[in-house]
């Protein structure tokens, strides 16, 4: 279902090894990749995306050997191509890569960078029929793609992902609902309790989505007052708010606010969990957007996604998991160190192995922790 536009024949064609790379370093190579799964994505996100891909310095050392391969599933406004950019007083994550490998905290293994991004800020990697098949993507095209072009062990055995927040969130349903692709999975803070992580920011987001309302409200009495004659479909604010979005000049020049990423995350959250063609947008909401009266039949759409509510089929699928690794800071911002620590409960309850672990910590600045899952989950998938 993939298409490489490169004319290499052989996974070990790929990109001779530079002349100037020291022998303890890994190299990044971009791989193009064009997606059928992708190519009438409702909100005409790019369908020809790169692949970017870490290669241990083993892989060109070691000619013959083929390795276990970690996907890196980023964050909520991230892309795995922001993970290797220069960062000032710290590693990025190709140096961190070479560090531990070099003083052997864990074996080499290829890491793909997936570029996921869409023009709501990212997904939550799970089929949206309003976002795009991004689960389809990741495990019908990508993953046979990197085993058809790199020497990886191409099994499920070998193969693992990790990401913080909606990536941690990925990584999770990764392996509740196709554990025939992947061997184990790391979440750091990954999104559950959606009850504590969503549902507290809505008010905020209502606020702000009124100044796209029509008519605009005016100072004054107000007779008559009543909520939305469809509650929980979009009354026009949110595509205007998204038009604006989208319309700003990429230049910086008018940057968005703290609180236009919020809106736009929660109407990314909406397009993910509590999708139907038939509404505006092509997904529902879960408040009144005029009244704000909270609309239970609409959360129960969302709560269906929340890991803590995962089902047996899910539990099951788990427990074939060779690693499995959960963390968060216990200063969580968006309290989903509460949400860590009843899907650890659960896990136990079901008897599924997992290494959970807290920090004192908060949601943001904690890649030092990806020097414990890396080492974890690369150890793990090496085991024949």
């Amino acid at each position: 279902m993939s298409q490489s536009k490169s004319q290499a024949k052989l996974p070990s064609d790929r990109a001779k090894k530079s002349d100037k790379t020291p022998d303890n370093r890994g190299r990044i190579l971009i791989l193009d990749h064009s997606s059928v799964v992708l190519k009438d994505n409702p909100l005409g996100d790019p369908f020809e995306r790169p692949v970017n891909v870490y290669l241990p310095a083993a892989y060109d050392n070691q000619p013959k050997k083929r390795f276990p391969v970690l996907f890196d599933l980023a964050g909520f406004t991230g892309s795995g191509r922001g993970h290797l950019n220069w960062r000032n007083f710290d590693e990025n994550l190709p140096e961190k890569l070479d560090r531990l490998i070099a003083t052997k905290a864990m074996p080499p293994a290829i890491v793909i960078f997936p570029d996921c991004f869409t023009c709501l800020g990212g997904n939550q990697y799970i089929n949206s029929s309003a976002i795009g098949q991004y689960a389809d993507y990741l495990n019908l095209e990508l993953i046979p793609f990197v085993d058809q072009e790199l020497r990886t062990l191409a099994s499920r055995e070998h193969r693992g992902c990790f990401g913080k927040s909606s990536g941690g969130y990925g990584a999770l349903r990764m392996a509740m609902d196709y554990p025939q692709y992947w061997g184990g999975i790391a979440s750091h803070s990954g999104d559950a309790y959606f009850d504590f992580v969503y549902k507290a920011e809505w008010p905020e987001v209502l606020t702000h989505l009124q100044k796209y309302s029509e008519p605009q409200l005016k100072e004054g009495l107000r007779s008559n007052v009543s909520g939305q004659a469809k509650p929980g479909q979009d009354d026009g604010r949110v595509r205007r708010f998204l038009d604006d979005i989208w319309s700003r000049n990429p230049n910086g020049y008018d940057p968005m606010s703290g609180k236009d990423i919020m809106a736009l995350m929660l109407v990314a959250m909406a397009a993910s969990y509590d999708t139907d063609p038939k509404l505006p947008n092509g997904f529902g909401l879960p408040f009144d957007l005029e009244s704000g009266k909270f609309l239970l039949n609409r959360w129960r759409n969302w709560l269906r996604h929340d890991p803590i509510h995962m089902n047996s089929r899910q539990k099951k699928n788990l427990k074939t998991l060779k690693g499995i690794f959960i963390d968060c800071g216990w200063r969580d911002q968006f309290h989903i160190h509460y949400g860590s620590r009843q899907l650890s409960q659960v896990l136990q309850e079901a008897g599924v192995k997992h290494r959970y672990e807290e920090f004192n910590g908060t949601h943001s600045g904690v890649d030092h922790r990806l020097d414990t899952s890396l080492a974890f989950l690369a150890k793990k998938l090496r085991q024949r």
